[in-house]
This record gives structure tokens, C-alpha cells and sequence, in this order.
């Protein structure tokens, strides 16, 4: 029989890779999202059209949660319902500790439930994979080691903080109830049908378009860049092969600075677009985000040896493959931009 999966927050951008990948392997998956506003129509569209099953539901919701449960009846639970906009969370923090940390609560809650009454035999299948982010860790000078499974937490934004709390909640339900709790700390994704919002798919769709692309501060600032489909597949590996109670750092190995990733960008669009080059002239520097983290990078060795995962897209490949994508699909990201036009977000 194939395994069931729960996914919270599938029809997001990671959610739904993952949903893709666990359903191409051969899993049975159940999304339970709530449709926020980053919810794409056109991706609720892709997961039902390949066999996902859907639940509106909101993770705050105990009885939606617990409901969830029961009908879903998982093997395995992907916990990525969550609000992760760095910016948004600057702005307006409540939703982030509401739905990060209580919603994960009623997550960790409903599944401690859900294992105690099923039959003894199916009991010790159910897992979960808790989906964080390297944020949790702070930030990186220029000559530190990356970050590992060990680092020491030291978030510094409203969102990273409701992260960070989220996982010590994984952590606490795994060590005091038992729980197979995995968790997994990601670097910065890109990739098909990511809200606009985010640097990659804006700066994308403003150079389409001939407007400005927005670069905080002097551009310097440095991530570790992992394709959406090679993290959905180390998360898939966590929970088939994965060991309980063990964190995982995921992380592409392309560390660059913002304005690297602009510029690149910049010439893949040249390339395609030769009519409305040169998009570098189109980069405008404002003002940096609050307490924006200098660098984030990752050693991914523990989920390469234990997992036999590595990326399998370079980071060229993957952004060209990027650009190609919201080029060719303007029908599913036109919508989105009644809800966010690009508006500068993050300023106190």
C-alpha cells in the first residue's frame, strides 16, 4: 500500500513542490491549506488535476486540524503551513506568531492525539517532518562557518523568531510525548510558482515589465540559494529514510549576494528578451530592511551522508529554468498581482 501524507500548507510554493514529488513517488496526499493570499488558483489547480485531495482549513483551527486527521488518516505529516514573508512580518507580526507558533502547537497536538488512538500496530508509523528555515540561526559574518545542526538559535525578525519557537514546540512534543518529530532547516528556495512577493519572482516579473527591481541597501547581503524541487525531494528522503528526533540542514551550496542573483537575472532576460535590454539599468537601490541578516549559508553534509540527497540542479540551470517558467506563465502569476503589486513592504 503506498503511504499517506498530510501536507499543511501544500498549495503554497514549497508545499505544492513537495505535494508534486510525493505524488510522482507514489504517495497518497492530502493538502490542508487555508487559501491565504499566497495561494495561487492556477497551483490549487496543478495539485487537484494530479490526485491530490484538498481541505481548506486554517492550522489555528483545532477542530479543522483534528478534523483533518481523521479524515487524511496519515503515515506521515509535512508541517509547512506557515506565514514566511520576512517584510510582511516587520509590518504586522501577529499573524506570524498566531499561525507559527499556536497553529504549529495545534498541529503537534492533533497529531499527538491522532497516534494515540490508532491501533498499536499503525501507531509507530506516524511521523512528522517539521519544515524551518535557516533563519532560525541569525546571521553569518563573512569568515564564520556555515550553519549546521548544532548552531546555536539566534533569530532576529518577528518571522524567524515564530520559526525558532516553532521548532523548540517540535522538539518538546517529540522529547516529552514521544513523537517522531524530523526536522529540516532550509536555505532560501527558488523555483515555479513562488508568490511575488519574494526576490527571485519579483525581480523577474518587475524586468518583464520594465519596472524598477528593487535592491535593499547596497545589494551585499548573502543567501544560499536551493531549487524548490531538490529541497521537496530531501524532504521526501526525511521522511522515508530519515532518523526520529534528528534535524536536518538542507542546503543548495550556491552562496551569493542579492545583487548577484539580480544581475544574473538581469542577463538571462537579456538573453531572452533582447528588445528591452539592457535590465541592469533597471536596478534601483532603496532603503535596507530593518535589521536585515547579513549572510546565511548551510552545510548540508549531515543530509548527504544520511540521506544520499544532494541538489541535483546548479544554481545557473535552476534560475535559467526559473525565468523560463514565469515567462512562459504569466496566466498563473497575472492574477496574483491584484493582491500584491509589488509595493515596497518591511519598512517600520
Amino acid at each position: 500500500m503506498s503511504e499517506r501524507a498530510l501536507v499543511t500548507g501544500g498549495a503554497g510554493f514549497i508545499g505544492s513542490a513537495l505535494c508534486l514529488e510525493l505524488i510522482e513517488a507514489g504517495w497518497s496526499v492530502t493538502v490542508f491549506d487555508a487559501l491565504t493570499y499566497a495561494a495561487a488558483p492556477g497551483t490549487v489547480a496543478q495539485l487537484t488535476a494530479a490526485g491530490a485531495g484538498l481541505i481548506r482549513g486554517d492550522i489555528r483551527d483545532r477542530a479543522a486540524v483534528r478534523a483533518a486527521f481523521a479524515d487524511a488518516q496519515p503515515d506521515a505529516v509535512f508541517h509547512l503551513a506557515a506565514e514566511t514573508h520576512v517584510d510582511r512580518s516587520i509590518n504586522a507580526a501577529d499573524a506570524f506568531v498566531t499561525t507559527n507558533v499556536s497553529g504549529t502547537f495545534e498541529v503537534l497536538e492533533a497529531m499527538r492525539l491522532y497516534r494515540d488512538t490508532r491501533p498499536a500496530s499503525a501507531a509507530g508509523r506516524v511521523r512528522m517532518v517539521h519544515v524551518s528555515t535557516d533563519e532560525v540561526f541569525g546571521s553569518l559574518t563573512a569568515d564564520a562557518e556555515p550553519f549546521c545542526e548544532t548552531t546555536r538559535y539566534d533569530p532576529s525578525s518577528p518571522y524567524s523568531a515564530s520559526k525558532a519557537a516553532s521548532d523548540h514546540l517540535a522538539r518538546a512534543w517529540a522529547h516529552t510525548y514521544g513523537l517522531d518529530v524530523r526536522i529540516s532547516n532550509c536555505s532560501n528556495n527558488y523555483g515555479p510558482r513562488q508568490f511575488p512577493e519574494k526576490l527571485i519572482p519579483l525581480m523577474i516579473m518587475n524586468a518583464a515589465s520594465g519596472r524598477a527591481l528593487p535592491v535593499y541597501g547596497d545589494g551585499s547581503n548573502r543567501r544560499d540559494w536551493l531549487e524548490v524541487r531538490d529541497h521537496a525531494a530531501a524532504l521526501r528522503a526525511i521522511a522515508e529514510t530519515g532518523v526520529a528526533g534528528r534535524t536536518y540542514c538542507i542546503g543548495g551550496g550556491a552562496e551569493r549576494s542579492n545583487l548577484e542573483v539580480v544581475e544574473a537575472l538581469c542577463a538571462l532576460l537579456d538573453a531572452r528578451r533582447p528588445q528591452t535590454a539592457p535590465h541592469g539599468r533597471l536596478i534601483t537601490h532603496v532603503d535596507d530592511r530593518p535589521g536585515h541578516d547579513w549572510r546565511y549559508a548551510i552545510n548540508g553534509a549531515r543530509a548527504r551522508r544520511e540521506l544520499a540527497w544532494s541538489p541535483r540542479r546548479s544554481f545557473e540551470d535552476g534560475l535559467a529554468d526559473t525565468v523560463d517558467w514565469y515567462l512562459d506563465n504569466e496566466a498563473w502569476w497575472a492574477p496574483l498581482m491584484g493582491r500584491y503589486g509589488g509595493e515596497r513592504l518591511g519598512l517600520t
